[in-house]
């Protein structure tokens, strides 16, 4: 099951850089692709608003 981003996104760039598979794309909020996330977490443990959880 692949991760996702809230609202609370800020857009700060620092999960684009950890992920390993370069499943999140930039936006005015950030977006995962469920379809290439291997759920492996990395994101949400950069993320300095808590914006990014398990679907």
């Amino acid at each position: 099951m692949a991760h996702v981003i809230s609202e609370d996104c800020i857009a700060c760039g620092t999960c684009i850089d950890e992920c390993p598979v370069e499943a999140i794309s930039e936006g005015d909020i950030y977006k995962i692709d469920p379809e290439v996330c291997t759920d492996c977490g990395t994101c949400a443990d950069v993320c300095p608003v808590e914006a990014i959880h398990p679907a």
